[in-house]
């Protein structure tokens, strides 16, 4: 017996799922690289404004109800309270609230939390970690975006010597006033006395979203100083990711396992056009890729200096 001979599809025949594919891969790809850098710009314009207001909120609320019971933190550590009753003493986690800043005269208030990098600011203007806290003795230096993320410190350069700036604190209200407001090269404001305690205000300067320098706003403390605890590190033990203008490397890795997800999306949705058809695919699609673009522009962000 011969063999019979090979069939063949007859023309005009549809192609294989798999051709199907491979045809409509590249361009929900495209589609899909170009949604997502549309939703970064929207991310970071937008979304995070929003984002910002949210968070903020949610701290006010829980750094009043600390103050109430007397649990906000006055120096680098705190004691844990297990129902009541005072436990373990712990160094202050990055992102906790410490204090409510206020300046009338640029219409700010904003919840200040622990720390300074990129994943902090987001939530707020965050306090350096080795300087003290606001009211008391010696320099405290608070950072705040001057853009993304509500852009807290927007419009710092606004202020003159004389406008008054007050903290809450878990030791009371302390009063400052503004004295020098400089840039890199101006001269440093002289030397505190003894006892006596100032407040630094840093964020970017130079157009939004595209910063040149920082900018620094030093004011004065006016009310008594406030008794200072132990402290548990100084300057050597900060992360450079906490210095003015850092970018935080360890956004990296979340940043990967998230264009993973993007990329496992985009093959899931270009098998679903192979499925059911474009509208149908794109239905489910852009929700999920909204998400997952959502997250990675926030891990992106981090990749930005701090203060933008």
């Amino acid at each position: 017996m011969t063999a019979a001979p090979p069939t063949t599809a007859p023309p005009g025949a549809a192609p294989s799922r798999t051709g199907r594919l491979g045809f409509y891969l590249p361009g929900t790809a495209m589609t899909i690289l170009a949604m997502v850098m549309l939703g970064f710009v929207v991310h970071l314009t937008l979304v995070s404004h929003l984002q910002y207001a949210r968070t903020q909120q949610t701290l006010y609320a829980d750094f009043r109800a600390e103050l109430a019971r007397g649990t906000a933190p006055v120096g680098q550590t705190r004691l844990e309270f297990v129902d009541g009753v005072a436990g373990d003493e712990r160094i202050v986690e990055a992102g906790s609230p410490v204090a409510v800043l206020r300046v009338p005269a640029i219409g700010l208030r904003a919840v200040v939390l622990s720390g300074s990098d990129a994943e902090v600011l987001r939530d707020g203007p965050g306090h350096r970690r080795d300087t003290v806290l606001p009211g008391q003795p010696g320099t405290s230096v608070v950072m705040g975006r001057q853009a993304a993320y509500g852009g807290p410190f927007r419009d710092l350069d606004l202020l003159i010597p004389g406008d008054l700036i007050t903290v809450v604190t878990g030791q009371g209200e302390h009063s400052y006033r503004v004295t020098t407001t400089r840039r890199p090269g101006d001269p440093t404001p002289p030397a505190l006395a003894a006892g006596g305690g100032r407040l630094t205000l840093i964020t970017a300067d130079g157009d939004r979203y595209l910063p040149r320098d920082v900018l620094r706003v030093d004011a004065d403390l006016v009310t008594p100083a406030q008794p200072v605890p132990a402290r548990r590190f100084g300057a050597g033990a900060l992360p450079p990711a906490e210095q003015a203008m850092a970018t935080d490397p360890d956004a990296w890795t979340p940043l990967m396992l998230w264009s993973q997800a993007l990329l496992l999306a985009t093959l899931a949705i270009a098998y679903l056009r192979t499925r059911w058809g474009g509208w149908p695919a794109w239905t489910v699609g852009v929700p999920l890729v909204a998400a997952l673009g959502g997250a990675a522009a926030d891990q992106v962000a981090r990749l930005l200096p701090n203060l933008l």
